[in-house]
């Protein structure tokens, strides 16, 4: 079964989720975890009044935020270089929106970095094709192909070998 593409519902998906890292970004000063889960809550919440989106939009729009805040906060914990090396794209790239956010949200995750550690350590996750992600560099785990996510996107199956779980991509 085969899903189809709807560029109205991505649409509607990648702007939800535009709207909740700006959320996050006028979040809680310090960036605990209770805080992170507390603004996500109320950035589903938000989205739920503003748009009509389905209980299993929000909680997709919530996980997948969750996860991308989760992946650039272990890889600044673990001494990387900035959100701009964690996408693995040039931040021109991108919508000011976004990359005001994404910097916002990193900046405040260094208030924090070592109480979460090991939560992010222990709730890691991975990609799957048909997920919405931010931008950057992801690699297939079967084949390690590299696919190039050049805005917040859906993922589609590896182009190379058709799986369907991807990692972030070194640059």
């Amino acid at each position: 079964m085969s899903e189809q593409k709807d560029p109205h519902h991505d649409h509607r998906l990648r702007e939800g989720y535009e709207r909740m890292l700006e959320r996050l970004q006028e979040g809680a000063d310090e960036l605990t975890w209770e805080n992170l889960q507390q603004d996500l809550d109320d950035a589903v919440e938000f989205e739920a009044e503003l748009e009509e989106f389905t209980k299993d939009e929000l909680s997709l729009l919530r996980a997948w935020v969750e996860r991308d805040l989760k992946e650039m906060r272990r890889y600044l914990g673990a001494g990387g270089e900035g959100v701009a090396a964690w996408l693995g794209i040039d931040l021109s790239m991108l919508s000011r929106k976004v990359v005001d956010s994404l910097l916002s949200i990193a900046d405040r995750s260094v208030i924090e970095r070592e109480q979460l550690e090991d939560d992010l350590e222990a709730s890691r996750a991975d990609y799957v094709a048909g997920e919405m992600a931010a931008p950057g560099r992801m690699a297939c785990t079967h084949c390690d192909a590299i696919v190039e996510l050049e805005g917040v996107t859906r993922i589609e199956p590896c182009h190379q070998c058709g799986h369907r779980y991807f990692v972030r991509a070194p640059q």
